[in-house]
């Protein structure tokens, strides 16, 4: 079995950690991995569920280090971040050797290539989407200032070190897969393996008329009314103002319908955007579910909205909510982004709209009478997004990787 030094600079106690991190990491430890996790924690979250990390890493026997995040200066604080990061991460490989550089994403990898240069350790690159192209497209980097613009150019050459270096690349998509078989840096002997955001199919289980009933009355919903939901955070890539106007359309054609949005972010966010498309508050629920009672909520939907910003980053995208609420038999309606397309028409998991205009909008609309959404195949659904089918998958990787270093 292989010895693993997994790095992220998310953290353990982010609710990412908690859901795309450690369920991976647990199943590999109980197949008999020895796993070690390297990890750069925020101080707010870190000191509410330290406490709860430690507990599920014990329980898997598995091995915890982290450091604290820092936001100031800006950007020098990242740098900083990440030499800390390398330092301990070549302090922990000198005390008990790795088999494998597990690094998540690019802040990450770069750790794992100084790696296998000096000790010569084969380097997984869980690339998790591309990064840097988000930077642009979601202008979270201002492309017109110059800082941003070296930045830019600077870590898309370390991309491409990334790539060259890697022992086995895991993407999210097909779409993302096939974009970088075209990339003059990737070497076509190298692996890469489609393993998209798993959905948690124990929590995130099928709804039933009862589960509908039940959530409708914890939400003061009518038992008639169609109940459309969003689920997860706002800005930056989801289009609220087009959700809200899909909302919008839909009240011209029926006459109660209810807004559902679950998140995170303020939900003031929301009510400032339908006030300006002249939406009425009442029927707009917005509030925070904790990731356990996000299931007794959202199965109030007749149907859930996800509406990303198309961009070429996209392609790489593998959207953690849309495995979920189709596990939960609720359909979507999304636009393409990814391999997005695919699942709902494999799954007869709901619409794809091909623009976001009002013309593309009303058409669905028309099509959205309850009787005429289908049940989803869930079969696909599991057999595509759940843990133990990536579990699989990595076992696969891990044994491939381990033979490398003898």
């Amino acid at each position: 079995m292989a010895k693993s030094l997994f790095i992220t600079y998310d953290g353990l106690t982010d609710p990412l950690g908690q859901s795309q991190i450690l369920p991976y990491l647990t199943g590999l430890a109980q197949s008999g991995h020895s796993i070690t996790i390297l990890s750069c924690e925020k101080k707010e979250r870190f000191l509410l569920r330290k406490s709860t990390i430690e507990q599920i890493c014990k329980a898997a026997n598995i091995k915890w280090h982290y450091l604290i995040f820092h936001t100031s200066p800006p950007i020098l604080a990242k740098y900083y971040d990440l030499y800390q990061l390398t330092r301990y991460a070549i302090k922990l490989h000198k005390s008990a050797p790795f088999d494998i550089i597990h690094c998540r994403s690019y802040l990450a990898a770069g750790i794992g290539v100084l790696l296998k240069k000096r000790f010569g350790v084969p380097f997984l690159f869980d690339m998790r989407g591309f990064w840097v192209d988000e930077r642009i497209d979601g202008a979270i980097w201002d492309h017109d200032k110059w800082i941003y613009k070296i930045a830019y150019r600077n870590w898309k050459k370390k991309e491409a070190q990334f790539i060259r270096q890697s022992d086995h690349i895991v993407s999210l998509t097909e779409a993302a897969k096939q974009e970088i078989e075209t990339w003059t840096a990737y070497n076509k002997s190298t692996p890469i393996t489609v393993i998209p955001c798993s959905a948690d199919m124990q929590l995130f289980t099928l709804k039933t008329n009862e589960e509908n009933r039940i959530a409708r009355q914890l939400l003061n919903i009518p038992d008639q009314a169609f109940v459309v939901s969003y689920l997860g955070s706002l800005g930056t890539w989801y289009m609220l103002d087009e959700m809200l106007l899909f909302y919008k359309i839909l009240l011209e054609k029926k006459n109660e319908v209810f807004l559902l949005v679950l998140t995170p972010d303020d939900r003031e966010i929301v009510y400032q955007a339908a006030s300006r498309l002249g939406l009425d508050e009442a029927k707009i629920l917005v509030q925070f579910a904790n990731r356990e009672d996000v299931p007794k909520l959202i199965k109030a939907s007749d149907i859930s909205l996800s509406f990303i910003k198309p961009a070429y980053s996209k392609i790489a995208s593998s959207p953690t909510k849309l495995g979920e609420l189709l596990a939960m038999g609720i359909s979507v309606i999304c636009n393409k982004i990814g391999d997005v397309e695919k699942i709902v028409s494999e799954s007869n998991g709901g619409f794809i709209l091909n623009n976001l205009d009002v013309s593309t909008i009303k058409e669905i609309v028309a099509k959205l009478e309850i009787s005429d959404i289908e049940p989803i195949n869930r079969d696909f659904i599991i057999a595509y997004y759940s843990l133990e089918h990536a579990l699989d998958q990595y076992r696969n990787i891990y044994q491939e990787i381990r033979s490398l270093s003898g």
